[in-house]
């Protein structure tokens, strides 16, 4: 195994990581920016006016970019696998 192989695999691992993640990211700072400015606007400071339409949004992204979160992790790992054996020997 050379280091430039684990180093590719490093990086697209890291990419793969990246990609998955920032729809549920980006939609969770969306949404805290709004409720900031919503209990800047009202001084409503309360604590479960933050979290719960993160939450909310975090599953509604989860049900509506789930299914292509998923096949883009089980194809990086079906190629991991599947180039094993070349990676190893």
């Amino acid at each position: 195994m050379s280091p430039e192989s684990v180093m590719t695999l490093g990086r697209t691992a890291l990419e793969i990581t990246l990609l998955v993640s920032a729809p549920v990211l980006i939609v969770t700072l969306v949404v805290g920016l709004i409720v900031s400015v919503f209990q800047a606007a009202t001084q409503i400071n309360d604590a479960s006016l933050s979290f719960i339409p993160k939450i909310i949004a975090v599953f509604a992204t989860f049900a509506i970019a789930g299914p292509w979160m998923l096949t883009v992790m089980t194809d990086y790992m079906r190629r991991v696998l599947t180039g094993l054996p070349g990676i190893i020997g």
